[in-house]
């Protein structure tokens, strides 16, 4: 299987480019190289004749139109999009114009190639999303995201994935385009961007500095193992039912405070501070953002029935492999930290 996906040198993009190129499928890896992306996410990967790289703006419907003729892929995952929520409060247009527009062109391209190419049984558009869509949840544990739950998007950024999940959904009805949707939950793991919750907290509690958690730390996230997510969105384009959402989540809800003090717990084993004292120390409580959610928590049955899939880990195991990683990958990181806005504020504008 030949597979055209977008976003491959992002972090969850490049995940699962990974795992498609050692699962023997052929890749081609669509990417724009804009500020987050890092083509270090994926050099075992394009060391493999399965890959093919392109560097192409899915803003740029001609060069999407291109890339599809030249590679002819079987199915498509689309994963290219702006995703820091704080940058989209400072500057919505930017997610107005990749994660709307962008996937309009994405989808009309697909469409034009599908069409083009007789209208293969075989051929996929997934389009991956967010479990932002759906708003904000109570703190009742017994109340989670399902695909049925209604759209109520609160930021910029999960205004504008919401609109590209209604778009890809128009295309699947008006047109016939044969679609996958998923919405996933909070993703972390090896090769995350340094301006994440996660990368933050390791490398700020490394270098000494200030843990920042937004409000009082008790806005609540069930958290995905980014190479799980890989597994389970590959799992879905190959087996999901045409036209069907799958919501993916990580099965582990916990409070942003609860995961910064595992972090800290976490290091204070692997790397333990000189003074012996304990990373959780340099915890320091910022002013929240924004229209902050309070809880995401997804109800995972339908994929788990449907296809069979869990996720391998829980968030203790996830969050050692992760900090580990970082450790080991300081050439990784360091340079990423120089890219505009990483290690500052964002969000404050509003």
């Amino acid at each position: 299987m030949k597979i055209l996906i977008t976003g491959g040198a992002g972090f969850i993009g490049s995940a699962v480019v990974r795992l498609a190129v050692s699962r023997g499928h052929g890749v081609v890896n669509v990417d724009a190289l804009t500020y987050a992306a890092c083509l270090e996410n994926v050099a075992d990967a394009a060391q493999s004749p399965l890959y093919a790289f392109e560097q192409a703006d899915i803003r740029d419907r001609a060069r999407l139109d291109e890339v599809f003729a030249k590679h002819q892929p079987d199915v498509v995952m689309h994963l290219a999009a702006e995703s820091h929520v704080d940058r989209s409060i400072d500057g919505p247009g930017d997610f107005i114009e990749t994660n709307i527009t962008g996937t309009y062109n994405m989808l009309e391209a697909a469409r034009h190639f599908w069409v083009s190419h007789g209208k293969p049984e075989s051929f996929r558009f997934h389009h991956i999303s967010t479990d932002e869509v759906f708003g904000s949840l109570p703190a009742d544990p017994s109340v989670q995201f399902t695909e049925d739950t209604p759209y109520d998007p609160r930021s910029p950024y999960s205004a504008s994935k919401a609109s590209s999940d209604h778009l890809v959904r128009a295309w699947a009805e008006t047109y016939g385009l044969p679609v996958v949707l998923t919405n996933c939950s909070n993703n972390y793991g090896p090769f995350h961007f340094p301006e994440k919750l996660v990368p933050v907290i390791i490398l700020n509690a490394i270098a000494g500095k200030p843990l920042p958690i937004y409000g009082d730390g008790s806005n609540v996230r069930d958290w995905l193992y980014v190479e799980d997510h890989a597994d389970a969105l590959l799992l879905v384009v190959q087996k999901g039912q045409l036209n069907r959402s799958y919501n993916i989540g990580g099965e582990n809800e916990c409070s942003n405070l609860e995961l910064v003090q595992t972090l800290c717990k976490i290091l204070d084993t692997k790397q333990p501070k000189a003074d012996g004292g304990s990373y959780s120390e340099q915890i320091t409580f910022v002013t929240d953002r924004p229209g902050h959610d309070a809880r995401y928590a997804i109800d995972p049955t339908r994929i788990r029935t449907e296809l069979d899939w869990r996720p391998s880990v829980t968030v203790e195991q996830g969050l050692e492999k992760t900090v580990q990683w970082y450790l080991d990958n300081e050439a990784w990181w360091r340079p990423l930290q120089e890219r505009q806005g990483v290690g500052s504020r964002l969000g404050t504008n509003a």
